[in-house]
């Protein structure tokens, strides 16, 4: 559900680029609401709804066409998507928006400085291995992504059924569509969720479960990406499991 590039080398990759200056951020920190205000009903899209501040939009040539969310690590630096959100070579024009709404960044453009995927997925685009770490920084902000907008938790070996609550941003919106659902299992490597309306641009969009109603953060479960890259309808979504792949991939990312 986003538009589609990969690799070919056949070792996880690590790209990085020269920094360039993207402005200071939003003088206003004030988290926006956390994802956890906007639950009502299973399977019920809210649309427009501001989301968890960890969670945000990719950018390329001015646009957004993907979504991500804030991992928790060492560094406070690292950002969670899928891997076919991830252009060829350097990025040199790819940009994090945590909280973007109603066509506002409040906390400022990140720029992706570094982006690391599983060998697999490098040698193959394997839909079983549809996850990428992107490092971001933000020219004259001297703390990084994680201090300003909290950040989700990396979870591993949870198992494929859990409450979550999904966020993406569909192409062409300026706002995230949010939903509550139900993770199943799909397939050995897989796991899926029926929430309507997540078409083209939610790729990468997190699953957080656990979330905690006073932060809105979670331990992210999945991403949208995996099978058919997401989906091909966007009323139910899918994402590769989390499994030692990933914990691997995100290893790779903090060293």
């Amino acid at each position: 559900m986003g538009t589609s590039w990969w690799r070919s080398p056949a070792v996880v990759v690590l790209v990085t680029t020269a920094l360039i200056g993207t402005g200071a951020p939003a003088a206003n920190l004030t988290l926006p609401v956390s994802t956890a205000d906007v639950r009502d009903t299973a399977s019920t899209t809210t649309h427009g709804a501001l989301p968890g501040a960890p969670v945000g939009a990719l950018f390329t040539g001015g646009r957004h066409f993907c979504t991500a969310s804030v991992v928790g690590s060492p560094g406070g630096d690292l950002v969670l998507t899928a891997a076919h959100c991830v252009p060829a070579g350097a990025p040199q024009d790819l940009y994090f928006a945590p909280g973007f709404h109603d066509g506002v960044a409040p906390f400022g453009m990140w720029q992706v400085t570094a982006v690391h995927v599983p060998a697999g997925w490098a040698a193959g685009a394997d839909q079983d291995l549809d996850f990428a770490f992107l490092t971001v920084h933000q020219a004259g902000t001297p703390r990084p992504v994680q201090y300003l907008t909290g950040a989700e938790t990396l979870g591993v070996d949870r198992g494929p059924a859990h409450d979550i609550v999904l966020t993406g941003y569909p192409d062409g919106v300026d706002s995230p569509v949010i939903c509550p659902g139900r993770t199943t299992g799909f397939g050995a490597h897989q796991q899926r969720v029926a929430c309507p309306g997540f078409p083209d641009g939610t790729s990468g969009g997190p699953w957080p479960a656990a979330v905690d109603p006073a932060t809105g953060n979670g331990t992210v479960v999945g991403v949208v990406g995996g099978y058919q890259q997401g989906g091909d309808t966007p009323d139910v979504s899918y994402s590769a499991t989390f499994d030692q792949d990933i914990q691997d991939t995100y290893d790779a990312a903090v060293r």
